[in-house]
This record gives C-alpha cells, structure tokens and sequence, in this order.
C-alpha cells in the first residue's frame, strides 16, 4: 500500500505564504510523477503543479508564478510552496503521486488533503 500524508495547511491573509509538504511511504517501485491538486468550495478538482520522475514541471493557470513545487527524494517529500496567495486559492489541497507499486501497471495515490484558507 500506498501512503501520502500532506501537512502545512492553515489560515492565511492575502499575499502572504504556506508551503505544504507531503510525506510518502509504502511499497513504492518506481514513481512517474508527484503533484499538488486542489477543489475549491463549489468547483472541480483542479491541478495546481506537477513534477514529474525526469524533474519536469508544470502548474495551473491559476497559479503559474506564485508556486513551485520541489522534492526531496531522500525523506520522500514533495513540497509545494505558495506565495502571494490570494482569496481565490481557498481550497483542499490533495497530494498526488502517481507510481508503479510492481512492474507491470502505474496507479494513482492521494492523500487525504489539507485545508488552506486565505482570508483577512
């Protein structure tokens, strides 16, 4: 099995900054690509960034610019940094790894999700 505990979520005011963090374990064989999604009150689960195994990035129109999304393989930790936030971007924040846990078929993972809040 799979495991993904995201952290780092909380309340914010507008322009300011949160870096989630989410911690993966479990019978791991080979990851294609990690990434941060987020649903909205209301909305669909939208992308916010993803990075994948060779170390390519891409992140969501709403967002392009204000975060980035890194890794450290050694604690098994894929980060997504915040910046300028705004109302808008209040939302569960779910982290995603997409991974083969034997040799023949990749599955997709999520965590449980983390709540930010961008509010005054």
């Amino acid at each position: 099995q799979v495991h993904l505990e995201e952290s780092g979520g909380g309340l914010v005011q507008p322009g300011g900054s949160l870096t989630l963090s989410c911690i993966t374990s479990g019978s791991i064989f080979r990851i294609v690509a990690m990434g941060w999604y987020r649903q909205g009150p209301g909305r669909q689960r939208e992308l916010v960034a993803t990075l994948t195994a060779g170390g390519s990035r891409n992140y969501g129109d709403s967002v392009r610019g204000r975060v980035t999304i890194s890794r450290d393989n050694a604690k098994s930790t894929v980060y997504l940094q915040m910046n300028s936030l705004k109302p808008e971007d209040t939302a569960v924040y779910y982290c995603n790894i997409r991974a083969y846990t034997n040799y023949t078929a990749w599955d997709d993972y999520w965590g449980q999700g983390t709540q930010v809040t961008v509010s005054s």
